[in-house]
């Protein structure tokens, strides 16, 4: 006697088979339904909440079929237990990309006014410039800064970005950013005499930074009224330390960092 299945649906008329996918922290997929796109980040009885980049968090039900990841249908299902946390954000905020390749470094730059504020760039962005292959270079002095550009040759291909200290109007930095300023060279910068000043005081357990008279150097001033050593790279190490991603950084210079990182990659 033949064995027939109790499912008596014809085959054409079958859902196709689709992958699960592992609701991983940082996965982007879309639900077809809202059309709401974001990155995991949390799954849990039966749900998965995503954020877009703007931010926004949406919780949805994990059924099957339920999502599309690059273009293409899947059912997302929960992580197996005791797998490798990942992080979901950058230091700067972006949306993490796991186990992504430096980019091949471009023609174009991103030049910064000192080591310590390469340093600070690097430890915030580093992982965002990689992907973007955008190299970070430091300048000695502001002084340097039109030999730089005229030695580089800005163009099309090669577009140059330039944060500057203390950027503000009638200043020689900003004399001297408004000389070189062109179609394929952007000199931006921050208000701060340091970019020490930069880090948020809150981030170092500090209520404001301390006023440094007139006529004294200002990082060495910084470190008197704090009652620290007068070494100011051990000093910069400390405020670096406490620095853990782009919120404790303040407006004023986050905004300039991603105008440039835009600025060159466009």
């Amino acid at each position: 006697m033949r064995q027939y299945s109790a499912d008596l649906t014809p085959p054409w008329k079958k859902p196709k088979p689709v992958p699960e996918v592992a609701a991983e922290p940082g996965l982007v997929v879309e639900e077809p339904g809202t059309g709401f796109c974001g990155a995991v980040i949390r799954c849990e009885a039966g749900t998965v909440t995503l954020e877009d980049r703007f931010g926004k968090h949406r919780v949805f039900p994990m059924e099957p079929r339920g999502f599309l990841l690059e273009g293409r249908v899947v059912t997302l299902v929960r992580p197996s237990p005791g797998g490798p946390a990942r992080p979901t954000r950058t230091a700067s905020g972006s949306v993490a990309v796991p186990g992504a390749r430096a980019r091949v470094a471009r023609a174009g730059r991103i030049y910064v006014e000192g080591r310590h504020d390469a340093e600070l760039v690097e430890k915030v962005w580093g992982d965002d410039l990689r992907i973007e292959g955008v190299v970070v270079e430091y300048l000695e002095g502001v002084d340097d800064l039109p030999s730089i550009v005229s030695e580089f040759a800005p163009g099309p291909d090669a577009r140059l970005g330039v944060l500057v200290d203390h950027l503000v109007p009638g200043s020689k930095e900003w004399r001297i950013a408004r000389s070189v300023t062109s179609e394929h060279a952007l000199v931006v910068g921050h208000p701060y005499i340091d970019i020490w000043e930069a880090v948020k005081p809150s981030s170092l357990g500090m209520e404001a930074w301390p006023r440094v008279p007139r006529g004294q150097d200002w990082k060495t001033g910084v470190c008197r009224a704090l009652g620290w050593p007068e070494n100011t790279g051990a000093a910069w190490q400390r405020i670096l330390s406490g620095v853990h991603s782009y919120k404790d950084l303040e407006p004023e210079l986050l905004g300039r960092v991603e105008e440039l990182i835009d600025f060159v990659t466009a």
